[in-house]
């Protein structure tokens, strides 16, 4: 009899199959499982979950302040751009400021200007007068001297024989009109 359980536990042993599926083994198979699973949930529970927790933890942190400080740059660049917007509209009223002091200065030079050209003018126009004032005078004087010898002249070629006071009395009266 020993040699026929030891038989029967040599073909058990032989006989192919899975040792998952055998069922003298199962108490084992069993106990190891729950041992394993017991160890697997105490490592993940106390060491790689702890982890993987900070980690997330982390990351979600780093994640938040990088969308404040991002908020936060944005709310700045939106000061910054109405500082910027500020700036463009004071210097364009500062520049059309110094367009119209320019406008006005230039607009005074000139003045000043055409108001000494219009004396100028004013005074050579004057100083032409009287030269031509003057020019006509001695013009008239030159024009009687020759008128009154050119009569002399021809009254003394017809044969006659006039005075001088004579003549020119004549002839002013002729030239009066």
């Amino acid at each position: 009899m020993a040699s026929e359980t030891h038989d029967a536990a040599g073909q058990a042993a032989s006989t192919p199959g899975l040792p998952q599926l055998d069922f003298t083994t199962f108490g084992n198979q069993i106990f190891w499982l729950l041992v394993t699973l017991v160890v697997i949930y105490f490592v993940l529970s106390r060491i790689a979950l702890p982890r993987i927790a900070a980690v997330l933890a982390e990351r979600q942190g780093a994640i938040t302040n990088d969308l404040a400080a991002a908020e936060d740059l944005k709310v700045k660049a939106v000061e910054a751009e109405q500082a910027y917007l500020k700036a463009l509209a004071d210097a364009r009223t500062e520049a059309q400021t110094i367009v119209g002091q320019a406008k006005a200065e230039i607009k005074a030079e000139l003045d000043a200007a055409t108001a000494k050209a219009d004396a100028e003018i004013a005074a050579r126009a004057a100083e032409g007068e009287k030269k031509i004032a003057d020019i006509r005078a001695t013009a008239m004087d030159s024009v009687k001297e020759v008128a009154v010898a050119a009569a002399a002249e021809i009254v003394a070629v017809m044969g006659g024989k006039a005075d001088e006071k004579t003549v020119g009395a004549a002839v002013a009266d002729r030239m009066k009109g």
